[in-house]
């Protein structure tokens, strides 16, 4: 069991937990939210609000920006970056927005709406551009460099 390598997700990435074997939005929800669980069962719960990949799965994660804990609140913006969806968008924007909330959280927040790449994302992203948090200043600047790229680069010459 110790040389089992940990299977990469359906998104590409090679998750710090497996998704719950749940299916129930209402039971990985309160999971997810509750502060007294451990860290590794909340996370299984991410995972699996991610893989549903609903609007309500969504804004279940949303929810969780509540935490106290700033590594489960990086991990919300990283799968809502994955999930690319618009539901996202006010939450993550309150995150990057919030000068409180942690440096890597907000990061990730700028990372997410780049990922979402909408008018409306793009817009926020530009309003953050000069954030006196260079980690947040710079990923706004990736995050728009990288659409503008790939909007170039899909044009058919």
């Amino acid at each position: 069991m110790l040389n089992q390598r940990p299977q990469t997700s359906e998104f590409g990435s090679v998750d710090p937990a497996p998704p719950s074997e749940t299916t129930e939005l209402e039971v990985l929800r309160s999971i997810l939210l509750d502060e007294d669980k451990k860290m590794f069962q909340r996370m299984r719960s991410v995972f699996k609000l991610r893989n549903i990949r609903s609007p309500e799965s969504c804004l279940a994660l949303c929810e969780a920006f509540g935490s106290s804990s700033a590594l489960l609140r990086h991990e919300l913006a990283y799968v809502l970056g994955q999930m690319q969806q618009d539901e996202a968008i006010p939450t993550l924007s309150r995150i990057l927005s919030d000068p409180n909330e942690h440096v890597m959280v907000r990061h990730e927040a700028a990372e997410a709406l780049g990922a979402i790449g909408n008018p409306i994302a793009v817009s926020i992203l530009r309003e953050h551009l000069t954030d006196v948090n260079p980690e947040v200043s710079e990923s706004c600047e990736v995050a728009l460099d990288l659409l503008d790229w790939v909007s170039k680069s899909s044009v058919p010459e």
